[in-house]
């Protein structure tokens, strides 16, 4: 058991050197590297079979990802053991032949696709970045066309409809709105009676936001709104008119809209493109607009 932990333990350098655990290099990162096993190096023979590092990598960085954890050597012999199990497990199920049921192949062929199509879509985000043209004229459209309105207001929160509207009621009757607030708010900015910091278009979720436009400043909502949060009374104090950003604060904004739009149209293209053969036995298309046929739809035949 000793024998197994140390080994474990030992595999922080590995990682860190090949640049699986760090985003950053540094210079002792790169001295480590130049020493690293490779990835087809034999991290643990089981029943026989080779299992390569890389692959062992590979299940580690994933699971640190989803338990949002720090690399340790704690860490990692919990995960090398969670590795072993589902390894030795998996060979028994290829030796009962699991591995040949109808339902496993499916939905193996299943993942594959759906990592296959993953890779493609990476891949395209790779090779089809933004240029600064591009970039520049997004950001004339996104922040050069309109008038940037900032918002100063105060808000309740709760948890109810029927809430909002009785305290729209108490306002209606004189209340203060930052007592109320106070007293009454679910939202972390109760204790402040509601304060808000100043805001702008897409800073606030978006029924928050255009409810606040409808405003005049001193104006209270005169219905609750709601969001995902629950039931919001806002009250706008005052506003102001703000510049744009610099184009080098939203760049990454920017690239992130116009990857999002080139992929779209990536996908969209293959689809065009696709010799799509339906059988209408199973798939029945609908006709409209003189002719156009709908997206096509699974019958309810079986």
């Amino acid at each position: 058991m000793n024998k197994r932990i140390t080994i474990v333990c030992g595999l922080v350098a590995m990682m860190a050197g090949s640049g699986w655990l760090v985003a950053e290099d540094k210079p002792a990162e790169q001295q480590a590297a130049a020493t690293a096993p490779s990835g087809d190096t034999t991290i643990a023979t089981v029943n026989g079979k080779a299992i390569p590092l890389d692959l062992f990598r590979r299940f580690y960085v994933d699971r640190l990802r989803q338990a949002n954890a720090k690399d340790s050597p704690e860490f990692q012999n919990r995960v090398f053991s969670e590795f072993v199990n589902i390894v030795v497990t998996a060979q028994d199920a290829e030796k009962e032949g699991l591995d040949k049921d109808k339902g496993f192949e499916e939905e193996l062929e299943l993942q594959r696709l759906q990592l296959l199509s993953s890779y493609a879509i990476q891949n395209a985000a790779q090779t089809r970045k933004p240029s600064t043209e591009e970039l520049q004229n997004a950001y004339e459209e996104r922040y050069g066309k309109e008038k940037r309105v900032e918002y100063r207001a105060r808000h309740i929160l709760v948890g109810s409809e029927e809430e909002g509207k009785k305290l729209i009621h108490e306002l209606d009757g004189g209340a203060d709105f930052a007592e109320l607030a106070k007293a009454h708010s679910l939202g972390p900015t109760g204790k402040d009676g509601g304060e808000l910091p100043w805001f702008g278009a897409g800073q606030m979720v978006q029924p928050f936001t255009d409810a606040t436009a409808t405003l005049k400043p001193g104006e209270y909502s005169k219905e609750p709104v709601q969001t995902q949060f629950g039931w919001h009374v806002i009250l706008l104090e005052e506003t102001r008119d703000s510049d744009p950003p610099p184009i080098e604060n939203v760049t990454a904004e920017l690239t992130a809209i116009l990857q999002r739009n080139e992929l779209g149209s990536y996908v969209a293209e293959l689809r065009e493109k696709a010799d799509l053969e339906l059988n209408p036995d199973l798939i029945k298309v609908k006709a409209v607009d003189e002719g156009k046929a709908s997206d096509p739809k699974p019958s309810d035949a079986k």
